[in-house]
């Protein structure tokens, strides 16, 4: 179709859908409930008031953390050519919200120079001026590392240090730790804190407590990962979905 900007809704219960891309750009977004979205470079955890920004034909998994309504835009290429050119998690401001649910209440084929083509004008116009966040988990190409960090985002309570993962990994803890910064721009603890937190906001989201997440994230008590998430997020855990509040 020729329109620059289209809207799809969708609701699911849970599970993922297979690793796909399309031929625009998206910005997958959930009215409620909490996704994961993955891609070869990096995973991210999209709660409401935030969205990911998927350029075109770029291969990406999208797992339900439970009951989702998503909402997604898509965007021809050429109509938003100063966007970025790879994955991103951005703010979505209560006036972009507004704009997808009406751009939803519009036919899929809507009059360009109508009611439809203003809303879309108004997204483009919106999307340009969307802050970016930065919490982003970078996913290693190197084929060890790559293992290794699957390992540790299906575990994140895992304790062991550098040293033990070195010798799973049969290299020495010194080419592990240059393999980190290389492959993720990130050192090993860094990266663990990134994994851990994005996991903490997939189970905050989901309503999980926050003894409860910190259990599962193998801390020792509440309170040391509440500090942790506070340096990090400059908010308590408790707060942060009830805040507008970037990470």
């Amino acid at each position: 179709m020729p329109h620059p900007v289209t809207a799809k809704a969708r609701d699911y219960v849970g599970g993922a859908t297979p690793v796909h891309h399309h031929p625009r750009a998206q910005l997958i977004y959930a009215g409620t409930g909490v996704m994961r979205v993955e891609t070869a470079s990096g995973c991210w955890v999209v709660p409401p008031l935030r969205g990911v920004w998927i350029p075109a034909f770029t291969d990406h998994e999208v797992t339900m953390l439970g009951a989702v309504e998503m909402r997604t835009l898509y965007f021809r290429p050429e109509a938003v050519p100063d966007q970025p050119t790879a994955c991103c998690l951005m703010e979505v401001r209560p006036l972009l919200r507004e704009l997808i649910y009406a751009l939803l209440e519009e036919p899929v084929d809507y009059d360009q120079s109508g009611r439809g083509g203003l809303i879309a004008a108004l997204i483009i116009g919106e999307l340009r001026v969307l802050p970016l966040a930065a919490l982003h988990l970078p996913i290693p190409k190197e084929v060890r590392l790559h293992r290794l960090c699957r390992t540790l985002i299906d575990h994140p309570e895992t304790q062991e240090n550098l040293e033990s993962l070195a010798d799973q990994c049969a290299v020495s803890s010194r080419t592990l730790a240059r393999l980190f910064q290389r492959e993720t721009g990130m050192n090993f603890s860094h990266w663990r804190q990134q994994a851990r937190l994005v996991e903490a906001l997939g189970w905050l989201g989901k309503g999980e407590s926050v003894a409860k997440v910190a259990d599962r994230l193998g801390y020792r008590s509440a309170s040391a990962f509440t500090a942790m998430f506070k340096r990090a997020l400059a908010i308590e855990p408790s707060r942060y979905f009830d805040n507008d509040v970037i990470a």
